[in-house]
């Protein structure tokens, strides 16, 4: 999204979040209803005056207007009113997925792709590469803004710690952990580089360690490398996200942490489930339960991205012995064993992934339900993990012929999507968009279709 794209969409989804219609707010505000819509969908830059309007009528308590004197301070505006990308080259994906394979990955520096959704001139969402250099100095500058204070302990680079009498590995996790909190915030956009601030650094460190110390720099370099896969994985990179994740796994092996490794290979699964290549999530999920400590949480982490695996083959049977395996296993798991990882798998857990197979499998009715369920219960704080829910039930509404409630429910992912960037939500609403089409007649499935346009850059 160009700046004004971003701002069109910050102006509807506070529109949205007061139950207002375009209409409605029109007779408030007393501007142009084919205006209003144009400004939102940020194919027109708007006036001061309707942001002011805007603003005051939706009680944004002047984030509006402060964004767009924002845009206009940095002098973004001008070249980017429409918000459109050049004919997509080569790395524009032209599957029928929608799904972009992106460029190779080589040096992580501000030229290094980011993924970001694109409506081409055919219709088709897709995902494609723009550098971060211009990602961050454009469209990324507003998130950047926000996410900027909890990140400032994660921006400084470890290579310039002051001597302090501390442990630099106990100083890593710690940032570690900032990371982690800000990415279910914020989404993985403005953490991705300073992961790779931070892997560069241990790599220094690393230099001028010996034996435990440098063995134990290592094994955080290679959280570090796992968790930068994720991010990317979030992001739709996913070459980068298989790039990090095959590191993580080497450097496990290297620092000898066994449960570590195990880990990274249940996410190698996972990672292949979201690709949809079934072989590769069974197989590689199957051997890190092979793999596990008897009594770690690890098995079942494994078994639960298994059986996601034969949903994608379309084997029901394995897929809900799967499950109830993954159950077993994680009701029979000792509490102390394999450390940290996995500690976030529990029933409810399961009951989404296994929500998101139903769906795969057809029985879209008990996925509705299994995900509004997962929602209501999930705990505060996972915003991102919200919008992920909330796009997948709106593709099981969808798959039940319930268009009005599939619209309604993406339009609330759509908000947490474009608040965190995050290519799971909108790749998912990309899919759901394709199946409201037979229903596009339909009001609210219309207004879906309108913002979500206007959430992404376009193809001229």
């Amino acid at each position: 999204m160009s700046p004004l794209h971003e701002l069109g969409s910050t102006m509807r989804s506070w529109r949205v979040r007061r139950g207002l219609s375009l209409g409605r707010l029109k007779a408030r505000i007393r501007y142009d209803s084919s205006y209003m819509a144009r400004v939102e969908r940020g194919d027109q830059a708007p006036s001061e005056a309707l942001v002011q309007a805007y603003d005051q009528e939706l009680d944004a308590g002047g984030t509006l207007i402060g964004f767009y004197r924002g845009i206009h301070g940095t002098g973004a505006a001008g070249g980017l009113s429409r918000g459109h990308v050049a004919k997509a080259g080569p790395h524009v994906a032209k599957g029928s997925t929608a799904l972009a394979d992106v460029t190779d990955v080589q040096a992580m520096s501000d030229e290094e792709g980011m993924t970001v959704p694109c409506r081409t001139s055919d219709g088709r969402i897709i995902f494609v590469s723009v550098p971060r250099r211009i990602f961050l100095g454009g469209l990324g500058a507003a998130a950047a803004s926000i996410a900027s204070a909890p990140l400032a302990e994660a921006g400084v680079s470890t290579s310039r710690m002051p001597a302090m009498d501390r442990n630099p590995v106990e100083h890593l996790q710690d940032i570690r952990r900032v990371l982690i909190d800000s990415d279910n915030l914020f989404g993985p956009r403005q953490l991705i580089p300073k992961v790779h601030d931070q892997i560069n650094a241990i790599t220094a460190l690393r230099e001028g360690k010996r034996g435990a110390d440098r063995r134990n720099l290592l094994q955080v370099q290679t959280q570090f490398a796992e968790l930068c896969g994720w991010f990317h994985q979030d992001a739709g990179d996913h070459r980068a996200a298989q790039y990090w994740t095959d590191r993580a796994l080497q450097w496990s092996h290297m620092a000898g942490d066994p449960d570590l490794t195990v880990y990274i290979l249940a996410r190698k699964s996972q990672l292949a489930g979201d690709m949809r290549d079934a072989i590769e999530a069974v197989d590689v999920a199957e051997a890190a339960e092979e793999a596990a400590r008897p009594g770690t949480r690890l098995a079942a982490v494994a078994a639960t991205y298994a059986a996601h695996g034969h949903a994608l083959r379309g084997d029901t049977r394995e897929c809900m012995r799967s499950y109830d395996r993954a159950r077993e296993l994680l009701h029979g798991a000792h509490g102390g064993s394999a450390g940290s990882w996995g500690v976030w798998l529990d029933d409810a857990y399961i009951d989404v992934q296994r929500a998101r197979s139903l769906s795969i499998l057809g029985d879209h009715h008990a996925a509705a339900e299994g995900f509004r369920t997962a929602i209501t219960a999930l705990p505060a704080g996972y915003h991102r993990d919200h919008g992920v829910y909330l796009a997948r039930e709106a593709l099981a509404h969808a798959g039940s012929r319930d268009p009005e409630q599939a619209a309604t429910t993406g339009l609330q992912a759509l908000d947490i999507g474009n608040e965190t960037g995050s290519a799971r939500i909108l790749s998912e609403l990309a899919r759901l968009e394709t199946d409201l089409n037979r229903w596009r007649t339909v009001p609210s499935v219309r207004e879906f279709h309108e913002a979500l346009n206007a959430s992404v850059l376009h193809e001229v």
